[in-house]
């Protein structure tokens, strides 16, 4: 069965606005063009438009989606197994979130007391099952599910304050990174140093040992993964290449 664009977007819920759009960019080619110009989708465009829309929930942007699904080695299926397993900890950790709230209430009301480890827990498990999701197969095979436990390990034991800490240290390397990009600062320079050190110091939390060769492993995972990439830059493009280059500055100083 093949599809107009008007009658994809019903199905979809999207707008044609939409699929015009993707058909401009490349990310969603329809099958075949009537001389009349109308777009036509069949079944093949409709799979590609599922996991596009999948991606897109998960926070991919547009480019980091087109990379995925343009890699010769993207396995639809490995891909629909990663989505599932995604909703399934997004579900949990709704779960977690309600249970806190409800908690927190009843300390509010005179009920059971909640330690300040426990004000936090679901929050760093959101933090850990999300990461895991994102990326967990990609580090995994770079450094092997023992080194991946261990950093899980670390974030979960961290105290109120160093959480606090570890989520502010995060956003000011954005911040600092996005300065640093519309700048046109040097990766190699002072403030690329700088971000370096900042950078550093946040894996610090999440890292029992620092070597520089892992540090600079993780930097290129930035750039070489599209999603990572879209992590970074969701700002300003070209962050995650500022921070490769910084990053490798600083391990060969």
């Amino acid at each position: 069965m093949e599809y107009t664009v008007k009658a994809l977007a019903e199905l979809a819920g999207v707008t044609p606005r939409t699929l015009r759009w993707y058909d401009q960019v490349g990310l969603l080619k329809p099958l075949r063009t009537t001389e009349a110009g109308y777009r036509l989708y069949g079944p093949q465009q409709l799979d590609r438009l599922q996991d596009i829309l999948f991606y897109r929930e998960l926070g991919l942007d547009l480019a980091a989606i087109q990379a995925i699904l343009d890699d010769p080695a993207f396995d639809r299926q490995a891909a629909l197994q990663s989505h599932l397993a995604e909703l399934k900890a997004r579900r949990t950790r709704l779960d977690d979130l309600i249970l806190t709230v409800q908690r927190t209430l009843d300390d509010l009301k005179g009920g059971t007391k909640m330690t300040d480890q426990e004000k936090f827990e679901a929050f760093k498990r959101h933090v850990v099952e999300a990461n895991e999701a994102a990326f967990g197969r990609e580090i995994r095979q770079k450094y092997g599910d023992e080194e991946a436990d261990r950093a899980n390990a670390c974030v979960l034991a961290l105290t109120q304050e160093e959480y606090r800490a570890w989520k502010a240290l995060g956003g000011e390397i954005h911040t600092a990174l996005t300065a640093a990009v519309r700048a046109g600062a040097d990766p190699a320079g002072p403030e690329g140093l700088r971000i370096a050190q900042l950078h550093r110091r946040w894996l610090s939390y999440s890292w029992e040992s620092y070597t520089p060769q892992a540090h600079a492993g993780l930097a290129e995972l930035y750039v070489s993964d599209p999603r990572f990439t879209a992590y970074y830059d969701w700002e300003v493009p070209g962050c995650a290449a500022f921070l490769r280059d910084a990053v490798r500055a600083y391990t060969r100083a």
